[in-house]
């Protein structure tokens, strides 16, 4: 009998490996053995502490999740990278040894649609491949927050999504860039891709802060600013430095934690946006030129130039997915795990 094995959040804190029958493949679908599943450090936090709503769907554009919500016990995940092992008489023999991406929780093979695979290029590296969901919602912020020559922009966070963020902002004709993180190792991976760094607010320039000064709020904010760090406190220290007019753009998901927000003088004479990024679909306004299928392509393009794998942290086999939960719950300098399949 062959059986795969499937991590399953339990309960809040909980968290199993299923050793299940593994599915075989439709007529029309493909078995995918997993090579790296990635973690969503923020995402897949909440969901280990049990701060997600209860009900909510998991995430109605993924097929694999399609139907699920994020009651317990569920199977949470969107990043696999492997090779398709077996395929239905209908799908056409060129699907067999191809390498593959599937928006799959974590799990050690799979049976799905060839439609439902971004089948990777030949030169991508399966540890950058296993990064395309963070450096496609990298692409999405960038698109969302439609940066300008001479701007200057302000990223909150440089977990892996900021990171990335930030490299991709990095080939823009800004006038300023600069990334606010605690963390020195995350600093200095920042400036190695294109971005100053400060280490918290007060070191911003004083022009950014969003102080007064001499009675008057200072002439300069940030045009451009992104809230990416996942703490609903750091909300409020982007409003204050998004300037007249500027975009505050914000991609970190609070789950059921609330974000405590000054909607007093900066803000209500600020005329700022305040707008929600969210992978899962594209800006309205773009929807007549643009496609998610288009915006893969991108990323896909993207793949070999930013090289995302180099962020990778940790290594874990699946086996070890009860402990890395726990130590991803009280370790936030764990930057990007990946579990490894044999």
């Amino acid at each position: 009998m062959d059986t795969r094995r499937r991590i399953q959040f339990s309960a809040p804190g909980a968290v199993e490996v299923v050793t299940e029958t593994a599915p075989s493949p439709g007529p029309n679908e493909v078995r995918v053995r997993t090579e790296y599943s990635a973690i969503s450090p923020g995402t897949e936090r909440l969901v280990y502490e049990g701060s997600v709503p209860d009900g909510l769907a998991a995430d109605v554009s993924i097929d694999a999740l399609e139907g699920e919500d994020l009651s317990y016990p569920v199977s949470y995940g969107y990043a696999c990278v492997g090779t398709v092992v077996g395929r239905g008489e209908k799908v056409p023999d060129g699907w067999m040894g191809a390498s593959v991406f599937s928006f799959q929780p974590h799990v050690s093979q799979f049976v799905a649609a060839p439609d439902a695979l971004v089948r990777l290029p030949d030169a991508a590296a399966s540890t950058d491949a296993v990064m395309i969901p963070s450096l496609e919602t990298a692409v999405n912020l960038v698109m969302d927050g439609r940066p300008m020559i001479g701007e200057t922009a302000v990223l909150f966070g440089q977990g892996v999504v900021g990171l990335l963020t930030g490299c991709l902002l990095a080939d823009y004709p800004l006038d300023t860039l600069v990334g606010v993180e605690p963390m020195e190792d995350r600093r200095v991976q920042a400036r190695d891709l294109g971005v100053s760094t400060v280490p918290s607010v007060s070191a911003l320039p004083a022009g950014l802060k969003g102080e007064e000064a001499g009675g008057a709020s200072e002439a300069v904010r940030a045009d451009l600013v992104y809230e990416l760090t996942g703490q609903p406190e750091v909300l409020n220290e982007a409003v204050r430095c998004t300037g007249f007019g500027g975009r505050l753009v914000v991609g970190s998901w609070y789950g059921t934690k609330r974000a405590p927000i000054d909607l007093g003088g900066h803000f209500h004479r600020s005329r700022m946006r305040v707008l929600s990024s969210q992978v899962s679909t594209i800006d309205p306004s773009l929807q007549g030129r643009w496609s998610k299928e288009r915006r893969m392509s991108v990323v896909l393009d993207l793949l070999s130039e930013v090289q995302p794998g180099r962020l990778i942290s940790d290594r874990f086999s699946v086996s070890e997915a009860s402990s890395v939960y726990e130590r991803l719950a009280g370790d936030a300098s764990m930057l990007q795990p990946i579990f490894v399949y044999e």
